[in-house]
């Protein structure tokens, strides 16, 4: 039989590829789940238990979060990556190291193919054909969903017709979890006026009150919550999602340009990212330049969007990392957040590399670096091409 390797979550769309591809194209499937950081251990077993039921030769689970973040995430902190200054690239940002993982693992296994369940509406597709061609361009993609123009309703109605029965409500809205955020696609996303139900978000409010946390950051990175550190800052994401996502923090619907040139929106959860990446941009206005600042900016919108559009193996991504890396050297100190239901409050942060530092003036007070007179000079000299050129047009105005 011809081998396939399938990108696999247990949902409604892998599931039916894994029927389809077997039952209907004769392959022998090879499932594999690729974690970052989305599935708990019960999920997994749950899901391993419901591939074998659908006949495929084997379910194979491999754990990137770590490398999720090392390779990935760290970037989009350092560089306080939001799409359209909404959207934390949940779904984007994993479907990079997925598939790069998935070609690995299929060149390993000696499979002929390759394939996913993404539909011909949407940015997945591109992402993942986009990764596989490059890393093994003479593997077969193969793309059941899009290629047979489906909708959720005909794959539920083909699962039913082969006896595979799941939580088809729940299927109605088509959920990815992921350590930087779970996004929420349904009826009302496909339109332009609808909100989410509250059912349909991942997690359900059940915190009331206020409460402070204080994350603390050592050369960009979430190292520490409250006095306690942690061995790896996935571990502090988790353990920070865990304490927001309670108050229904994180919540929003994100509208945008896709790689195939229409709008789209999609609903998403993502309280640590959103809280991670406000608090270091905060504690970046008190270390970092102006100019720091304003070329930092620039190339982490256009590694954002280069990201997000699929081409995370472009050299210029490991430039452009190099780059946001170098600016992180002094981005060390402590962020106060205050959580509430469905918000969050940057509090203020302190550091030892706080260029606001008291010792050099206070804004709008006093100085201490400069005189009166210093200021008069300064203020000539940095208005005076200004002041020429309106007294030289001075005639245009009359």
């Amino acid at each position: 039989m011809k081998k396939t390797v399938l990108a696999y979550s247990g949902g409604l769309d892998t599931t039916f590829c894994a029927i389809y591809l077997s039952q209907e194209l004769g392959y022998e499937v090879h499932a594999v789940l690729i974690n970052t950081g989305g599935f708990s251990s019960e999920e997994l077993q749950e899901i391993q238990e419901r591939s074998t039921k659908l006949g495929v030769a084997s379910f194979t689970v491999l754990d990137v979060t770590k490398t999720y973040y090392d390779e990935v995430l760290k970037y989009l902190v350092f560089g306080n990556v939001l799409k359209n200054q909404t959207y934390p690239l949940s779904v984007s940002a994993e479907r990079i190291l997925q598939a790069k993982t998935l070609a690995d693992y299929a060149k390993s296994i000696g499979a002929t193919s390759i394939a996913h369940g993404s539909t011909g509406a949407g940015n997945d597709q591109v992402r993942f054909d986009m990764i596989f061609q490059t890393i093994i361009p003479d593997i077969e993609i193969i793309t059941p969903i899009r290629d047979l123009k489906l909708s959720r309703e005909q794959e539920i109605d083909y699962l039913q017709k082969h006896g595979v029965h799941m939580n088809f409500t729940k299927a109605a809205y088509s959920v990815n979890k992921g350590i930087w955020g779970t996004s929420v696609g349904g009826k009302e996303t496909l339109t332009s006026n609808l909100t989410l139900p509250e059912e349909a978000w991942p997690t359900q409010v059940s915190k009331t009150g206020e409460e402070t946390v204080t994350l603390q950051f050592e050369s960009g990175e979430l190292k520490g919550i409250n006095g306690k550190k942690f061995e790896h800052t996935v571990e502090a994401i988790q353990a920070l999602q865990a304490i927001a996502a309670p108050y229904g923090i994180g919540r929003d619907i994100h509208v945008g340009d896709t790689i195939i040139g229409i709008k789209g929106r999609v609903g998403f959860e993502a309280a640590a990212p959103l809280i991670i990446i406000k608090s270091h941009q905060l504690l970046e206005k008190h270390t970092l330049t102006k100019w720091q600042t304003f070329w930092k900016n620039q190339l982490a919108e256009f590694y954002g969007n280069h990201l997000h559009e699929g081409h995370y193996l472009d050299p210029v991504m490991r430039n452009l990392e190099s780059f946001l890396e170098s600016t992180q050297l002094y981005v060390t100190g402590e962020v106060n957040v205050q959580l509430s239901p469905y918000r969050f409050q940057l509090v203020g942060i302190t550091s030892a590399h706080d260029l606001m530092a008291s010792k050099f003036g206070s804004y709008g007070e006093m100085n201490k670096g400069y005189t009166a007179e210093d200021v008069k000079g300064f203020t000539r000299i940095l208005g005076n091409q200004t002041s020429i050129f309106h007294q030289v047009n001075n005639h245009d105005k009359n």
